[in-house]
Order: structure tokens, then sequence, then C-alpha cells
């Protein structure tokens, strides 16, 4: 099953450029699910997401609330919760 959701998340990416010239947010919602299947089910994907987020952090913030992910959201409670406590 994981290499089938895998294959699907490639199949994603790969129809992403061809639906991105058509009107509409079609090709930003075939790229997120791709690499959402991607980065779940592949354990090379996630090494290099983590590197992309080590050299890019600003983009990685933006890449993790995009995949709803859930140290994205501990990191915006921590972020909150002690921007309050300075207040």
């Amino acid at each position: 099953m994981r290499y089938a959701l895998l294959g699907l998340g490639i199949l994603f990416l790969l129809i992403t450029p061809l639906l991105g010239p058509l009107p509409g947010p079609g090709g930003i919602f075939t790229f997120a699910i791709g690499l959402g299947l991607v980065l779940k089910n592949s354990v090379w994907a996630r090494r290099r997401y983590v590197r992309f987020k080590r050299k890019q952090p600003r983009m990685g913030r933006w890449a993790d609330k995009g995949l709803r992910r859930a140290s994205a959201k501990r990191r915006d409670a921590v972020r909150r919760a002690r921007k309050h406590a300075g207040d």
C-alpha cells in the first residue's frame, strides 16, 4: 500500500506542470497532494525535506503549514505562548 501511495504522489507531481497553465488553482492543489503523499511514504524525500528546512527555515515553515504538519502546529502554539507571555 505504501508503494501505491508513493506512486500516486509522484503521479500527482508529474501532472502538476500540465495543470499549471490552465485557469484556476488546479496545479497548486495537485502539487500539494503529491508532495504530501511523497513525504508521508518516502524516507528519502523526508530527509531531503529536512535539509531544505534547515537551509530555508522561512520556506520550510510555509511548507509545514501547507502540509498541515503537527510539528508546525506545535511550533505555532509555542510561538504564540511566548508572545503572550512577553506582553
